[in-house]
């Protein structure tokens, strides 16, 4: 049988959610390395950024952008516990 899920009175946590990101304000990054294009049509660019405010100082993550970027350009990031996935390449390093 199937469990029934259960529900919170008041607000749902999607507007928790929602309500954390308005409340919150922007940490800066800074790009330290440009890693490649992705996306359907190559339109993101991936970068290594570090992180230079708050929480997380200090510490470096793989990041996707829309838009023009390079290096040492400044980005806004909204939260900084989320990393961007690895770009899958077609060909591995070191075979042949």
């Amino acid at each position: 049988m199937a469990k029934a899920q259960k529900t919170r009175e008041g607000q749902g946590s999607a507007a928790k959610g929602a309500e954390a990101l308005l409340t919150e304000t922007a940490v800066p990054a800074v790009v330290e390395s440009i890693v490649g294009r992705t996306g359907a049509k190559g339109e993101v660019t991936q970068v290594k950024c570090r992180i230079l405010q708050g929480f997380d100082k200090g510490k470096v993550m793989r990041r996707n952008i829309k838009g023009p970027v390079r290096q040492k350009d400044i980005l806004m990031l909204r939260e900084t516990q989320i990393e961007a996935r690895r770009i899958k390449s077609k060909y591995s390093r070191g075979s042949s």
